[in-house]
């Protein structure tokens, strides 16, 4: 991944976003839009309304007029760009769409949606291709509408971009300080050969290896490591370390260590204090730990002896208000 891709997707489906409307999807199911992972296809295999696609696809339209999908994003944030996917869709593709994207409070229903705008332009389309496109646009946005001209199947809509939570819910209160969903990020990592260090700090529990971040087999004498952004400045008073579904590819070993990047640059090692000395980990298993230092600080540094994967690393603490 390159650029804004490298982001988390705020639509996902695994991320609790929702395709809650779409003016038609008779060919197939708005929801594939958000799933997981890449579009599958199998050739001739046929259904009572055609070829199955994973993906969302419209009728035909015989009158003006165009397809929408809305979705509601799991996690609200700045939206960086979006990826439109037509993948298998050859024949059937729509040549081009726009995405707008709004604000709403609380919990309406997609007809009370209102104040959409514009953040990706009326755009052409290919068939069996990825589409990326760039966003500017610095304002919060809960929700987005694809529309695709005149109609057609897309097989899967990215949204990438930063979260940003709203704060209501965090502060005063113990929250996990590293999660994607409060507003936390992974900022640098060592390596990620199979899979994406924001998995480690992904909503709900991995359920499987490719859900959570795990590197490549070390030949060297170093060790692997990643550095969380946290939600904001905090406290930290637990920290878990879940290497559930690696069995034979958890590390031996982790350490951690927070700073506090307002009173000094990560990049001066004096700046980093310990929160928990090298421990030793087991496969497969949720590990908790009570950590006595209740400096402030605003990153956390998970470091892995010397290789392997996590499923989940949560921080559990407090916001400085």
């Amino acid at each position: 991944m390159t650029g804004f891709t490298r982001l988390p997707d705020l639509a996902l489906r695994t991320y609790g976003g929702s395709v809650v409307a779409a003016n038609d999807e008779s060919f197939a199911e708005r929801e594939a839009l958000i799933r997981p992972g890449p579009a599958e296809f199998r050739p001739h295999t046929f259904g009572a309304k055609g070829q199955v696609y994973d993906g969302w696809e419209t009728r035909r339209r015989r009158e003006p007029g165009h397809d929408w999908a809305i979705v509601r994003l799991g996690m609200p944030g700045v939206i960086h760009g979006v990826v439109v996917d037509t993948a298998w869709f050859r024949g059937n593709y729509p040549p081009y769409a726009s995405v707008e994207a709004c604000a709403a409070e609380g919990h309406p229903a997609p007809e009370e949606l209102d104040g959409w705008v514009e953040i990706v332009p009326k755009s052409p389309l290919k068939g069996d291709a990825v589409h990326e496109f760039a966003v500017t646009d610095p304002r919060r946005f809960t929700h987005v509408r694809l529309n695709i001209f005149p109609d057609g199947g897309v097989a899967r809509l990215r949204v990438h971009g930063r979260v940003v939570p709203d704060r209501t819910f965090l502060e005063g209160v113990t929250i996990d300080l590293a999660a994607l969903e409060n507003g936390g990020l992974v900022t640098a990592c060592s390596n990620e050969f199979y899979s994406s260090p924001n998995n480690v700090i992904a909503p709900g529990l991995a359920r499987n290896q490719a859900e959570g971040w795990e590197t490549a087999r070390r030949r060297d004498d170093g060790n692997d490591w990643l550095v969380v952004a946290l939600a904001g400045p905090g406290r930290v008073a637990v920290a878990e370390l879940d290497t559930t579904n690696l069995v034979f590819n958890a590390p031996g070993w982790a350490s951690l260590k927070g700073a506090d990047a307002d009173r000094a640059p990560l990049e001066d090692e004096d700046a980093w204090f310990t929160l928990l000395p090298r421990t030793r980990l087991q496969p497969d298993t949720r590990h908790r730990f009570r950590l006595d230092d209740d400096r402030r600080m605003t990153h956390a540094r998970l470091d892995i002896y010397p290789d392997g994967g996590l499923a989940r690393l949560r921080l559990l603490g407090t916001l400085i208000p």
